[in-house]
């Protein structure tokens, strides 16, 4: 990594950054925790789709971490009501792309002020603006193609005023509907949040794919340049590829293709290392093809919110996954336990299995199949996540186990992916091939082995 200049002062974590971020999200969320408070205190029924459309108009515009923090609690099953998750899933950053004044600073902050030779060309439009950053095209020295991902100035400040403020959100979820205790929720956000602000910490996560995924030809993983990247720059390769839905229409054997190496590259990572990306979307791949022209395999490109699990942790998504398959009802209860789950009684250990065997459903069934299995998209887990609700609206409040969150969103995430694609796969021989032989010990070790080789440290709380 090259060593960066001092940070310039508006580019310190300042208290005064912090509190203007902070007053000006506190005010704007404040505003609709108010609106509901007033609603309770006058006896009126929650105007749950109101309020979500006020929350969403809020937040709409804002800039920075507090979009990102938004769409993750959109995408974490039941951080929030429903109608929140509908509105705040329409949400889009709209921080605006930095000029080429404040790029040349920032770059010259990073790489010193001799940066510019440091590359044959740098475009000076980015190619892509983001909650935390851009990205700009530029070339090598040897001419090779690269992607920069330049973080915008004081992101720090504006994270810690933002996560401050996730407590505000959650209290609103809490004040009409304590069925989940978000507590736990909030801390995971915070840490993940954190982690996408260290650059080269990224980098170290790119090396870890790199090599865990070394003998899969249909997964790419980018090249990174460390001598130029920083705590807040990080160079890559850049990969060619087309979008992921421009194949939705492709034949049947390409999205199955393209299908089987997102679950491999999800899957493997996890099962034999106990590593996940906790933000499976579909802007976070392209689509790379073979010398004739067809679709081959995926572009893994981002690489900022990596969850490094405990090994016991992935022991207990196998011990429930055996148990479910069995009948073996020791054995799932354990899997909650060690998972984190407190006060398990028959109840809740009913209501936790509707999801699981959601979840779980398409590794349970040994034959080629679409993940929704004939149920629309639209309603794909609206069900379950009803009953599930309402089961636990009666035993509640329920808290979820930190470790448990991105899990569960990326395991929706990748359904996502699977849906849109429309695969006809055997889910269930794919997932025994990854656990095959499966030890806890075994996944403890090659962690150990692998994060050591890239100089990585477990994800805070692991």
């Amino acid at each position: 990594m090259a060593k960066p200049t001092p940070p310039t002062d508006s580019e310190k974590n300042r208290f005064s950054a912090r509190a203007r971020r902070y007053a000006k999200v506190g005010t704007r969320v404040a505003g609709v925790a108010a609106r509901v408070g007033s609603q309770r205190f006058l006896g009126a029924t929650p105007d749950r789709a109101g309020n979500a459309l006020a929350l969403a108009s809020a937040l709409g515009g804002l800039k920075g971490p507090i979009m990102k923090v938004a769409q993750l609690l959109a995408t974490i099953p039941d951080a929030v009501p429903p109608e929140y998750a509908t509105e705040l899933m329409k949400l889009q950053s709209q921080a605006p792309p930095m000029g080429w004044a404040f790029v040349k600073r920032r770059m010259s902050a990073e790489l010193g002020p001799d940066w510019q030779s440091k590359f044959k060309s740098f475009e000076h439009q980015p190619a892509a603006a983001a909650s935390l950053g851009q990205v700009h095209r530029a070339t090598a020295l040897d001419g090779s193609a690269l992607a920069c991902k330049l973080q915008y100035p004081d992101m720090q400040s504006a994270v810690e005023a933002d996560l401050s403020q996730l407590q505000l959100l959650f209290s609103i979820r809490k004040r009409f509907d304590p069925a989940i205790d978000t507590s736990e929720m909030g801390v995971e956000i915070g840490a993940r949040l954190r982690e996408e602000l260290d650059y080269a910490r990224e980098a170290k996560h790119v090396a870890l794919y790199a090599a865990m995924l070394k003998d899969e030809p249909s997964i790419r993983v980018p090249r990174v340049w460390p001598e130029l990247s920083s705590g807040r720059l990080l160079t890559m390769e850049w990969m060619e590829g087309s979008k992921m839905l421009a194949h939705k229409d492709d034949s049947l054997a390409i999205r199955n293709k393209l299908a089987t190496a997102m679950f491999t590259a999800w899957w493997f990572p996890f099962s034999r290392f106990g590593v996940i990306h906790g933000d499976p979307h579909l802007g976070n791949y392209s689509v790379f093809d073979d010398a004739k022209g067809k679709a081959a395999g995926i572009n893994l490109l981002d690489y900022g919110c990596i969850r490094i699990f405990p090994p016991h942790f992935v022991g207990g998504v196998v011990d429930l996954y055996r148990g479910l398959l069995d009948g073996d009802e020791a054995r799932v209860v354990h899997a909650y336990e060690t998972w984190g789950f407190k006060r398990l009684n028959k109840p809740l250990i009913e209501a936790l299995n509707i999801w699981a065997r959601f979840i779980y459903g398409p590794l349970l069934d040994d034959r080629v199949r679409t993940i929704a299995d004939g149920v629309k998209p639209s309603d794909y887990g609206r069900k379950q996540a009803f009953q599930v609700h309402q089961a636990l609206k009666k035993l509640g409040p329920v808290q979820v186990p930190r470790e448990f969150v991105f899990m569960d969103r990326a395991a929706i995430g990748l359904g996502a992916v699977f849906l849109h694609l429309a695969a006809e796969l055997n889910f269930y021989r794919l997932f025994n091939e990854a656990i095959e032989n499966f030890q806890v010990g075994e996944v403890a070790a090659r962690q150990t082995n692998a994060l050591g080789a890239v100089g990585l440290t477990p994800s805070t709380g692991a």
